[in-house]
């Protein structure tokens, strides 16, 4: 694990504004991706992670005048994902201000994705943005699904993630489907059996929906977490989460 937490907020766009759903349905608009970046930044967010969530449904890129006015106006590291297939890809949003990219349904379809965009990159640039789901067939118990959530695989999502760190990812976001939206607290066993196998750091996502949620996912085994509704909807402040968390003795930047 990390020395210090870091508190990242997402930003789940779609049409050009942010939108939350539960479980990855029913999304509604929760306000301006720029604005709401500049927000958090001041804030005191550590990261912002913008993810384009029907890019790959909708088979085109992430778009890169959003990710370049959020560049614009937060000076902290940008993660995009969405529609990410290629190097050309990555090449194309680093150009536009993002300094790391999160993959998903492409490196699904082709692993090999993951290799060539960390050999060209490093690794410190690729995120594996895992949609997990709990399912009966495999080993863990748990598939990784594509497309925003909307399509379920038989791959394993521990097995996948060995793998994943493997061809060169730097990072896993670990995304609970079931739990996504809920805010009824991470997954923390999903947490826990992540951890076991990753040798990189590990990202918390899906279902904060109290301030006391985040501090039982760092002693889980995440490295950072990541929330949106809790912070679209005002319900918390990047400094509410780095006060609990120092509350619990755990260190944030």
């Amino acid at each position: 694990m990390s020395l210090a937490v870091r508190i990242i907020p997402c930003l789940d766009v779609a049409a050009g504004r942010v939108v939350k759903g539960v479980n990855f349905l029913n999304l509604r608009d929760a306000g301006d991706p720029v604005e709401l970046a500049a927000r958090y930044y001041e804030q005191g967010a550590d990261e912002i992670t913008f993810l384009d969530v029907t890019a790959t449904v909708d088979e085109r890129d992430t778009m890169y005048d959003v990710v370049t006015a959020t560049a614009e106006q937060v000076f902290i590291p940008l993660t995009v994902g969405g529609g990410v297939r290629s190097v050309e890809h990555v090449a194309k949003l680093q150009a536009h201000g993002a300094d790391k990219v999160g993959v998903n349904s492409a490196a699904i379809a082709r692993p090999a994705l993951l290799s060539e965009i960390a050999d060209r990159f490093g690794s410190q640039a690729l995120v594996l943005s895992l949609d997990v789901k709990r399912a009966g067939g495999t080993d863990s118990g748990w598939v990784v699904t594509t497309h925003g959530g909307r399509t379920a695989t038989d791959i394993d999502a521990i097995a996948w993630a060995r793998e994943a760190i493997e061809r060169g990812a730097g990072e896993l976001l670990v995304n609970s489907i079931d739990a996504d939206g809920t805010r009824n607290g991470f997954d923390l066993e999903l947490i826990r059996a992540m951890r076991e196998v990753s040798s990189v750091p590990v990202i918390a996502s899906g279902g904060a929906g109290d301030v006391s949620h985040f501090a039982p996912a760092i002693q889980a085994g995440a490295d950072a977490v990541l929330a949106a509704s809790v912070f679209h909807d005002a319900d918390l402040t990047v400094g509410d989460i780095k006060r609990e968390l120092a509350a619990a003795g755990l260190t944030t930047r």
